[in-house]
């Protein structure tokens, strides 16, 4: 298969946002002499039987044998009667449009599209005009043959500052594929697919054999790299060249025209195709064409069966339906959860992704670059920015190093008699075969450069059929992409250990390595596919490119100079046997037969095939699949990255790798070089698999809480009417989850910033604190060991600390996070009404004596944060009295949460923030609504207590919001008009508390947090840090942002 770009681990980092995309409109067709210096004019099909319809029956055969092959899955999401012409349409799925690819409209670059090439050799050269019909009846039976594209693709808007969130698809990309198949109904014909090239022998010094491969060869690297000639808006979508030689010029003095052997080249836009689907077409065409050359009537015996428009990917694998368009986060799962974290925390293992290059005076590398794969990398793709900068050639300036190779029929039966006794598939060794041969290479290929002691961990992107997996809805009857791929994390491996299994290299021979390394590709694949791996990554990649512009992201890392489109080491695609794939099926046929490597006199003597990895993909890629016993092979990097030199070698190495491991190749036996054989057994990356542990643990400690917390939000999203409504309680509940894990490492800083001793610069910052600070940020800029340590640390840290909260064991007072927590081991569930809790000291409640300054003294609310201090709350009515403003006032951090840095903070004398509501006439008095972040929920006045003049003097009240049975958040607050209050007046309190039925919703004493007050009659604060602030302004910032906010919300 050909590959569908899975999201790499740096943009995994970067899912928050993703990217947006408009239809590709190319230029004109190329012409012929684009192509060629020798081109033959090919004539509009005007006498063949397909001209009026579809096959030989028309649209009457159509609309019959459609019917016939029901159990084939088809999608159409619309069709519509023009004239009487039918048309099938349907809307791109997200693989396809990444390969389209969509369109980003703020980018002033077009984005290329991606290619597929084939190539398939032949012994004979077919006739012309039964060529073109071969491709007419091709195209009656493969809907996305004679397509083209419609729809924009741009969303109604993006949403975020980087303009990469989509918000709604009203013009979303469609393929439009008419029942006719005629050159006026579908806009082009087989004449318009098919190029002949003519080749001049003579350039070649007669040679027709090396003419013949001198001008295929040129054709396919320049598809493979070139995609102009594809006008989507237009179709088509693909093309034919016909490479042959003139008569009796094959190298062998044959006279015979129909024997002088010959090329054919298929090019595709690769959202309509991967090899299993060129395979399919190519044996359709040859078959047909064989039965042309037999039959005395020129017709086509038995026609291939006109299909439907095939599904996309996502449909064939979730199931009709089932793509994020249509369920949203429905079908999310902790699977797919898990299955994120793992594509994030492959980056921690920095794979090498990157050939050194720079060497010093011994031969040794001298600098090891950023490749942009780390957090810094991430926030920079997804502000908009390529990691690194831009690479000052651009990914346009790269080209695809193309080399072919040949495993013969003993070698290649040799290697599966091999895989079979070691239990493992041919794709297996592959990517064992890569993997090691680019120990060789990473070097930067120089073969004499003394091998280092480093160990790198190798990424390969291992290409996967996606027919298989899930609903396996697609089964091949049509032209379509169905490409798909996983990751493979191997390794580490020391430098020139494919030389050590080859014997070429330091180390004896080893091939029991390899037959490890192998199993090792398999066991990974086990786990990938039995734990559902394929249906989560199309859940996943169908996400990230609903919600985002994932292309603009996939162009960012393209350009950027840190990675230069690389995101991994190397790439296996393996098709497998191509005479094991079934054909088309047919007329008159019960069962499909299977593909063919020969009809009649036309034998596929060498079938080769690639998906460009020019400007973004792997490092080392190889293709390949097996046909008449031999395994032909592609090897298609990107240059000058790799150089075609070096890529040549790179085949040579592989190829022998294979020989010696299959056993039909003895290996070198050079004296093994053990010089670098203690520095090899050091492991690599110690920090980050420590941070990686540390950070696994510290999640798993808290393994139950999160586990609770996803059956909770599963459980509301299934109970609320309007997703809308989950979204936001949920993004309510994130916002304030990370805003207390991020707080502590500012105050830890803080705290060391003004614990740090000695000189100071202008009284404020030690020089010994920015000495600190540039050794950490050096080391952290410099090493992607510690840079990748410090990411995992973080990301573990932070999770651990959430997972705290989830579990109750980072402070029941502010930061209870669990959605319907437990009280004394029983789950406490939804909200209880205000009749449940309102106290008889409510009543004749007048809210107008409820108004002005409260003191806060306890609460329960993880929207309020610990390390503030002298919190008030000063509660207006709006002049109408119909709506409220609580003036939030704090100071902080709190002395005891920042002991060195407290009275240095720039809100140290307070902050204000404000929050709104109304007050909703059919709510009992007591009940005001509150509102902030997208949700309203009821704030209680539970109980009020009145002094000797009847004015209120203490309040309890109960905010709880609570969306499909499922209590998201409640907050409790103690207040008192008094400053101070007594440990007598707050028993009183937990008492009536109690009394109304709250203990279980977090009043009791250990469930609630006490506001620390400093004294009042505490000196005003006064240091070097509290004059800057007031320098700089701070002061009457916050108070004009008070006023403006303030303002804003009467």
């Amino acid at each position: 298969m050909s590959r569908l770009l899975p999201i790499p681990a740096r943009l995994v980092l970067a899912a928050a946002v993703a990217t947006s995309w408009l239809l590709l409109l190319a230029g004109p067709a190329p012409t012929a002499d684009a192509f060629s210096a020798t081109s033959s004019s090919i004539p509009q099909p005007s006498s063949l039987a397909l001209r009026n319809g579809l096959g030989r029956g028309g649209g009457g055969l159509y609309a019959s044998t459609i019917a016939d092959n029901a159990d084939t899955a088809t999608s159409t999401d619309g069709s519509s009667n023009d004239g009487g012409s039918v048309v099938q349409t349907r809307t791109l799925g997200s693989q396809e449009l990444l390969m389209l690819p969509r369109q980003y409209s703020p980018s002033p670059t077009p984005f290329a599209q991606m290619n597929h090439v084939c190539v398939a050799t032949l012994s004979a050269t077919p006739p012309t005009t039964s060529l073109l019909e071969a491709i007419d009846n091709a195209m009656a039976a493969h809907p996305l043959l004679r397509s083209h594209v419609e729809g924009s693709g741009e969303p109604d808007e993006r949403v975020d500052l980087f303009n990469m969130v989509r918000k709604g698809n009203p013009d979303p990309e469609r393929f439009v594929a008419p029942n006719t198949n005629t050159v006026e109904e579908v806009g082009f014909g087989a004449g318009d697919v098919l190029k002949v090239v003519d080749i001049d022998v003579g350039s070649n010094g007669g040679d027709g054999e090396e003419a013949l491969r001198s001008s295929w060869e040129e054709s396919f690297r320049r598809d493979l790299d070139d995609g102009s000639w594809c006008d989507t808006a237009n179709g088509p979508l693909w093309k034919v060249e016909l490479h042959r030689l003139p008569s009796g010029q094959d190298g062998s003095n044959n006279k015979n025209d129909s024997n002088t052997p010959c090329a054919l080249v298929l090019s595709f836009n690769h959202a309509i195709s991967d090899q299993s689907s060129a395979n399919l077409l190519l044996d359709q065409i040859l078959s047909d064409v064989s039965d042309l050359d037999a039959t005395t009537n020129a017709a086509i015996q038995s026609p291939a069966i006109p299909n439907g428009m095939p599904l996309s990917l996502e449909e064939s694998v979730l199931g009709i339906g089932k793509s994020f368009e249509d369920v949203k986060t429905d079908d999310i799962t902790l699977g797919t959860v898990a299955y994120v974290a793992g594509k994030a925390a492959e980056g921690f293992k920095s794979p090498v992704i990157l050939p050194d290059v720079d060497y010093d005076e011994n031969n040794s590398q001298s600098k090891k670059k950023d490749d942009g794969s780390g957090l810094v990398g991430a926030l920079s793709t997804i502000s908009g920015q390529s990691a690194g900068g831009a690479d000052s050639g651009g990914a346009a300036a790269r080209k695809s190093a193309v080399s072919f190779r040949t495993l013969d029929q003993s070698a290649t039966e040799a290697l599966l008699a091999k895989c079979r006794k070691e239990k493992v598939s041919v794709t297996n060794a592959l990517t064992a075969a890569v993997a090691l041969t680019a120990t060789d290479f990473i070097g930067g290929g120089q073969d004499g450069a003394k091998s280092s002691a480093n160990e790198r961990n190798y990424k390969v992107l291992q290409s996967l059929d996606m027919r298989r997996f899930g609903a396996q809805l697609d089964s091949c009857d049509t032209v379509a992409c169905m490409a798909g791929s996983m990751d493979l994390m191997l390794g580490p491996f020391p430098d020139k250990s494919g030389g050590s299994v080859r014997g070429t290299a330091a180390g004896s021979f080893d091939t029991a390595q390899f037959w490890d390394l192998a199993r090792e590709g398999k066991e990974q694949t086990a786990q990938f596919i039995e734990g559902g791996g394929p249906a989560q990554a199309v859940r996943v990649f169908d996400a990230f490119m609903t919600i985002a512009d994932g292309n603009n992201l996939v162009h960012l890392t393209a350009e950027s100079a840190a990675s230069k489109g690389r995101a991994y080491s190397a790439g296996v695609s393996n098709v497998g046997v191509f005479e094991r794939q079934r054909a088309v099926k047919r007329e008159g046929e019960a069962e499909r037969d299977s593909l063919m490597s020969q009809h009649g006199k036309y034998e596929i003597r060498d079938i080769y095939f690639a998906t460009p990895h020019s400007r973004s993909g792997c490092l080392y890629q190889v293709s390949g699949q097996t046909i008449n016993g031999e395994m032909k092979l592609t090897f298609h990097p990107a240059k000058p990255i790799v150089s075609e030199e070096t890529n040549a070698a790179f085949a040579d190495a592989f190829v022998d790798l294979l020989e010696v491991a299959a056993g039909v190749k003895e290996p070198s036996t050079e004296k093994a070089d053990m010089s670098n054989g203690i520095l090899s057994m050091i492991p690599s990356n110690a920090l980050s698999i420590a941070a990686l542990a540390f950070s696994i643990g510290g999640v798993a400690i808290h393994g139950g809480a999160w586990a609770g917390f996803f059956h909770s939000v599963s459980e509301m999203k299934a109970n609320v009417a309007d997703p809308a409504d989950a979204s936001a309680a949920l993004n309510f509940w994130i916002f304030f989850a990370v805003g207390h894990p991020i707080l502590q490492p500012i105050l830890w800083i803080s705290d060391v910033l003004h614990g740090t001793p000695g000189p100071k610069i202008a009284d404020l910052v030690p020089y010994l604190f920015l000495a600190g600070n540039v050794v950490a940020i050096g080391a952290i800029a410099f090493s992607k060991e510690i840079r990748n340590a410090v990411n995992v640390a973080a990301l573990g840290a932070f999770l651990a600390y959430v997972g705290a909260g989830l579990d109750g064991q980072a402070g029941l007072g502010d930061f209870n996070l669990a959605l319907d927590d437990q009280y004394k081991g029983a789950i406490v569930k939804g909200c209880p009404a205000y009749d449940e809790v309102r106290q008889p000291s409510m009543n004749n409640f007048d809210l107008e004596k409820y108004q002005g300054k409260w003191y806060e003294h306890k609460f329960h609310d993880w929207t309020q944060f610990k390390e503030v201090y002298d919190t008030t709350l000063d509660i207006k009515l709006t002049p109408d009295g119909k709506g409220w403003i609580d003036d939030f006032a704090v100071k902080g951090p709190a002395p005891k949460a920042a002991p060195l840095s407290w009275d240095k903070s720039p809100v140290a004398d307070g902050a204000h923030y404000f929050l709104f509501g109304r007050v909703d006439e059919k709510d009992p008095p007591g009940v005001l609504r509150e509102s902030g972040f997208g949700v309203e929920f009821p704030n209680y006045i539970v109980d009020v207590q009145k002094d000797e003049n009847g004015e209120y003097k203490e309040a309890i009240q109960f905010q709880c919001l609570e969306r499909g049975g499922v209590r998201v958040f409640e907050g409790i607050n103690f207040m008192s008009r008094n400053p101070v209050m007594t440990d007598q007046e707050v028993t009183a309190m937990h008492g009536r508390a109690e009394k109304a039925g709250m203990y279980p919703y977090g009043a009791s004493p250990e469930q609630m947090h006490t506001v620390a007050r400093r004294d009042a009659n505490a000196p005003a604060l006064d240091n070097s840090w509290q004059r800057m602030w007031k320098f700089i302004g701070v002061d009457k910032l916050l108070e004009l942002l008070t006023e403006s906010i303030e303002d804003g919300g009467r």
